[in-house]
């Protein structure tokens, strides 16, 4: 069993910043692949980026590609994703989850990923 917690959400304006945490407890953490997924209103929740259980590799949405980062520390049992030049379209609730095993061809689907946070809100106004 995996716990995630997320936090670092809040109201920015386009072309700010926000860097969301995402805090795990429970099973090792580095057993899991760690993803981002967002939901707006009226939207399916939607793939935003993942990091491997080793950090080595990263792969994200062409909609933030270049402007949002994914990270873990080991240490702090933490994921972090640093979110950069936002836009008003980046509005969503934004929710970490962990994976046992995904694939390239599994890894941007809702039911791969094994475990969920609660979400954490990002507002960004124009």
């Amino acid at each position: 069993q995996v716990q995630l917690v997320e936090s670092g959400g809040g109201l920015v304006q386009a072309g700010g910043s926000l860097r969301l945490s995402c805090a795990a407890s429970g099973r090792t953490f580095s057993s899991y692949y760690m993803g981002w997924f967002r939901q707006a209103p009226g939207k399916e929740r939607e793939f935003v980026a993942v990091i491997a259980r080793s950090g080595g590799s990263t792969y994200y949405a062409d909609s933030v590609k270049g402007r949002f980062t994914i990270s873990r520390d080991y240490a702090k049992n933490t994921g972090y994703l640093q979110m950069n030049s936002l836009k008003p379209e980046d509005t969503a609730v934004y929710y970490c989850a962990a994976a046992l095993d995904i694939t390239i061809g599994t890894m941007i689907h809702r039911s791969s990923y094994d475990y969920w946070g609660q979400g954490t809100q990002v507002t960004v106004s124009s």
